[in-house]
């Protein structure tokens, strides 16, 4: 290979928010780090409470704690850099450090992706087949699952970190957003993209567009059974225990479908950016206070849990 053709950029710039300086930055990172801190400390104890109580020890609450955990994950991965960016008003990155980012970033909302559909199989299994779900859900095949989530995720998006790493960046070398996304990132590569680009095309259908589908399919036999039950009463009592799931997987996938439907050029980017920031920050802190106010085995156990810490 000729030389020209290698990388000459070893060091990225992440521009962060470039018209947040000064004071606003500073009320941004400390607005950022409060939002991170409460998202952590609320997942935590919903991973707590569904290990220590046993009201909770149930396939649904299993699957939320696993969610609070992927989400955990999710938040680490990216706020810790993007605060570093905010405090600095723009920060370098390895070109290394940037393409792990990605790759973790991407794998780990596959991931996730993977999860909400387990969820919506969940909740299509308890309400359409009562009679069988605790023998087809039990402890053995919640856990396989939930492996099943991460390595199928992870292994997929190695196709895409391998594309990632042949790469040629030969500069400009300057991001215009506060972590390494995969479209801004790829955008400033000098090499010849088409083979990553339908990659990324190919391998987007198996790890979000069929997840999505098959939400949809659930949630249809889902309201169907729904729809059947006799009493208004009853159906209004079985629709609350997926509701929460269904507004948890309408702003997973609305927000991230915006964001890759929204062309990256011009000032659309500053749009994209938003929409990652309530992508990243906003949405995992939303999704289990969601879960626990409209869960009423939560919300019966996050009462008894505060009327003894009162009573104390």
């Amino acid at each position: 290979m000729d030389n020209s053709n290698k990388s000459s950029v070893t060091e990225l710039l992440l521009l962060g928010f470039p018209d947040v300086t000064g004071s606003k930055a500073v009320a941004l990172f400390i607005v950022i780090l409060i939002v991170y801190v409460i998202t952590l400390m609320i997942n935590v104890m919903v991973m707590v409470l569904v290990t220590i109580k046993r009201k909770l020890h149930s396939p649904m609450y299993f699957f939320l704690q696993q969610l609070s955990f992927v989400e955990t994950v999710f938040l680490t991965l990216i706020v810790p850099n993007m605060l570093r960016v905010i405090w600095l008003e723009g920060a370098t990155i390895h070109l290394i450090g940037c393409i792990a980012q990605t790759y973790l970033y991407c794998a780990t909302a596959c991931t996730e992706c993977q999860l909400l559909t387990v969820m919506a199989y969940d909740r299509y299994l308890a309400i359409c087949n009562p009679l069988r779900y605790h023998i087809i859900m039990d402890m053995k095949r919640q856990r396989l699952l939930v492996i099943y989530c991460w390595v199928y995720s992870y292994l997929l998006t190695q196709i895409t970190l391998n594309f990632l790493c042949q790469l040629d960046f030969c500069g400009p070398n300057v991001i215009n957003h506060f972590f390494c996304d995969l479209v801004p990132f790829v955008g400033l590569s000098c090499s010849y993209k088409f083979a990553l680009q339908l990659e990324i095309f190919i391998v987007a259908t198996p790890i979000m567009v069929i997840p999505f589908i098959l939400v949809i399919i659930s949630y249809i036999y889902v309201f169907i059974t729904i729809l059947g039950i006799s009493s208004a009463k009853g159906r209004k009592k079985t629709f609350s225990t997926c509701s929460s799931h269904l507004i948890v997987v309408t702003m997973y996938y609305g927000t991230l479908i915006s964001i890759y439907m929204v062309p990256p050029d011009g000032y659309t980017m500053n749009i994209n950016k938003l929409l990652a920031f309530l992508y990243i920050v906003v949405t995992p802190l939303f999704n289990p206070i969601i879960y626990c106010l409209r869960n009423q085995e939560m919300k019966v156990v996050l009462e008894k849990l505060f009327d003894r810490r009162n009573k104390k």
